[in-house]
């Protein structure tokens, strides 16, 4: 998907896009760990191969990237495993790099994700969670159509404080048939 009024490509990230995906999401851990349930000591020294593992794309998870001609936005999809869950799907790791906010990147990153996850049959519903004070990734995703159901007090945990989450979920709207409904 190219939005060509802001020169934004969106398209999905494959193995050979590890490592400006892996470089670009240690900055966010490291830029802004209280946006994240991911740790950067944690995860700065993981291979890249097993980075290259977790872009391999597959209808059942993905990661979509934003390029201005640069990687600037990723996005995570991944679909709950077993019959009893399988009708949602999470979303994880929404950073778009601070020179590139205000511009978009954000809003296309997230239109993209619910267009391609809208064609997955049996996906009813797209969830995530955001931390309560993060108000411009709150207002995007009520601006999308996301509602809250709820907040977890204490979610994340950092050394001097705890951060609460809002859980907030998006219908994609289906029928008892499998079909979109508005």
């Amino acid at each position: 998907m190219v939005d060509t009024q802001n020169s934004i490509t969106i398209r999905a990230l494959s193995e050979a896009d590890a490592e400006p995906f892996w470089a670009l999401r240690l900055r966010a851990l490291r830029e802004e760990p209280e946006s994240f349930s991911a740790d950067f000591e944690e995860f700065a020294d993981v291979p890249m191969a097993d980075v290259s593992k977790r872009l391999q794309e597959s209808e059942d998870a993905f990661v979509l990237g934003a390029f201005t001609p640069n990687l600037v936005g990723v996005v995570g999809f991944y679909r709950r495993p077993g019959r009893k869950s399988r009708h949602k799907g999470n979303i994880w790791g929404m950073y778009v790099a601070p020179e590139a906010r205000a511009e978009g990147v954000g809003r296309a990153l997230m239109l993209a994700l619910i267009s391609r996850t809208s064609s997955i049959a049996e996906l009813e519903e797209l969830t995530l969670t955001v931390v309560v004070t993060k108000e411009a990734a709150r207002s995007l995703y009520l601006s999308l159509g996301f509602k809250s159901y709820g907040v977890e007090p204490k979610a994340l945990k950092l050394p001097n404080r705890y951060l609460d989450e809002e859980l907030m979920a998006l219908s994609l709207a289906r029928d008892n048939h499998g079909l979109q409904t508005s």
